[in-house]
């Protein structure tokens, strides 16, 4: 288990092993994001996406969900 310092929390946590999420912003969560940050961000994106009916198909909702993710992992 590689431990990184997690931006969320602002101390040493246990990372991921590999990365969890494509692209740039997937390097990002995967050398700054701890595994208990994102754990705590899929609760949140669940309810986000029940509570406003949101289609993880549909681009638009799909980018409402990321830029809500980015501001709670990375902007706390």
């Amino acid at each position: 288990m590689k431990k990184i310092f997690c931006l969320y929390f602002k101390q040493f946590k246990n990372g991921f092993n590999e990365q969890i999420y494509p692209g740039n912003l997937g390097k990002k969560i995967f050398k700054k994001i701890s595994k208990k940050a994102w754990l705590k961000w899929l609760k949140i994106q669940t309810i986000l996406i029940n509570e406003n009916n949101l289609n993880m198909s549909n681009i638009k909702d799909f980018k409402k969900i990321e830029n809500k993710m980015i501001k709670f992992l990375f902007k706390k």
